[in-house]
C-alpha cells in the first residue's frame, strides 16, 4: 500500500491531487510539522532533509514532490479508465512527454524554488537581519510575478484547458499548487495568481476536478482556495 506523508497545503499537495486522479489505492500519513513531526528522527528516516512530502511504495522511499509525481503517473501510464494514452503523462519518448519534464521541472526548480525564499526569507540572511530579509521577500515575489507570466502566456497561447495543451496531466496539479500559495500576495510587487485571466479560467477547471475537491476536503483547507 503506498503511504503519503503530507501536511495540508503543503508541497504534498500535488502528489495527493495525482493520487486521487488516478485512483490509486493509498493511506495518508499526517506530518505536524507544527509540532515538528518533519524533524524526528522516524521521519527523517524517510526524507533526511526534514522537508514535506515523503512517499513509501514497498521497499520504495521517494522525496520531492515532482519524482513522486512521476513515479505515480509511471504506474498507471492509461489512467484510470485504461484508455491508451490518456494517463497523466504522454507516451514515452513522444515530444510531448519532453514539454512534460520541461514544464514540471521548471515549475519544481523555477517557481517552487522562489516561492519558498518568499516564504523563508530569513533562511537567506544572517539571523536577526529583519530589513535583509524583507528585501529577500519583496524581489521573491517580483519574481514570481514574472514566473506567474510565463504560465499565463503558456495558457493564453495555445488556448487549450490545461497547461500542456488538451489533456490534463501531472504539471496541472503542481501548478495548481504553486499558484495556490500566491492567493495571500498583496498586489505588490506581484499579484496572485488568480488575477491573470488565462490562469483564473484554468483555475476554475482545476478546481472543479473531483479529485482536487477531495484533497481539498481531505486536507481541511478552508476557501479562499486559489
Amino acid at each position: 500500500m503506498i503511504e503519503l506523508h503530507y501536511f495540508p497545503g503543503n508541497a504534498s499537495m500535488a502528489p495527493h491531487i495525482v493520487l486521487h486522479e488516478l485512483a490509486l489505492p493509498f493511506e495518508l500519513r499526517l506530518v505536524d510539522r507544527e509540532h515538528n513531526a518533519h524533524k524526528a528522527p522516524a521521519y527523517l528516516a524517510l526524507n533526511p532533509n526534514g522537508l514535506i512530502p515523503a512517499l513509501r511504495d514497498g521497499d520504495l522511499v521517494l522525496f520531492e514532490s515532482a519524482a513522486i509525481c512521476l513515479y505515480l503517473a509511471d504506474q498507471l501510464p492509461d489512467g484510470p479508465t485504461h484508455t491508451p494514452g490518456h494517463g497523466l503523462l504522454p507516451p514515452l519518448g513522444s515530444a510531448e512527454r519532453a514539454q512534460a519534464y520541461k514544464w514540471l521541472f521548471w515549475l519544481s526548480n523555477s517557481l517552487q524554488a522562489t516561492l519558498i525564499h518568499y516564504f523563508y526569507p530569513e533562511r537567506l540572511v544572517d539571523a536577526g537581519n529583519t530589513a535583509g530579509a524583507a528585501q529577500v521577500k519583496a524581489h521573491a515575489q517580483a519574481r514570481v510575478g514574472g514566473l506567474l507570466d510565463l504560465i499565463e502566456a503558456q495558457l493564453a497561447g495555445h488556448g487549450q484547458p490545461w497547461l500542456l495543451g488538451a489533456h490534463h496531466s501531472v504539471a496541472d496539479p503542481f501548478a495548481f499548487m504553486l499558484c495556490r500559495w500566491t492567493r495571500g500576495f498583496e498586489g505588490r510587487p506581484a499579484a496572485p495568481a488568480r488575477t491573470r485571466p488565462a490562469i483564473r479560467a484554468w483555475l476554475d477547471r482545476m478546481l472543479a476536478r473531483p479529485a482536487v475537491q477531495r484533497v481539498l476536503a481531505d486536507e481541511g483547507l478552508p476557501a479562499p482556495w486559489v
